[in-house]
């Protein structure tokens, strides 16, 4: 349930991006969440609603927008998304060492404000 932290820190990051740049009230937010960060959309949404009690964004609509995950071959430096039906190789020389360039963080991509 670390679900809750992380809507937590959003909702603390968005209302200090909000006051620096004068809002008086956040109407939605979007959050990017990595495929392999393990946090879960829908408990994002089930925490909203009380980690967002009292603050700008309490009564604002969240977005959440999986972001696939994106690998560069250490072999041949080709980024891909890495696919099961290949066992995850790299499409471009086979190779199998690589690391996760996108697809990890929680991310706050967005504020709409008024």
């Amino acid at each position: 349930m670390h679900e809750m932290s992380y809507i937590a820190k959003m909702v603390n990051l968005a209302e200090e991006v909000a006051r620096d740049n004068n809002a008086k009230r956040i109407k939605a937010i979007v959050i990017e969440i990595g495929k392999t960060s393990g946090v879960m959309p829908y408990y994002m949404h089930k925490y909203f609603p009380e980690a967002s009690k009292g603050t700008m964004l309490e009564g604002a609509e969240l977005v959440c927008e999986e972001v696939p995950v994106k690998a560069l071959c250490e072999e041949c430096n080709n980024e891909y998304y890495p696919q099961k039906e290949n066992r995850y190789l790299c499409p471009h020389c086979g190779g199998r060492k690589a690391h996760i360039i996108e697809g990890k963080g929680v991310t706050l991509k967005n504020l709409e404000i008024e």
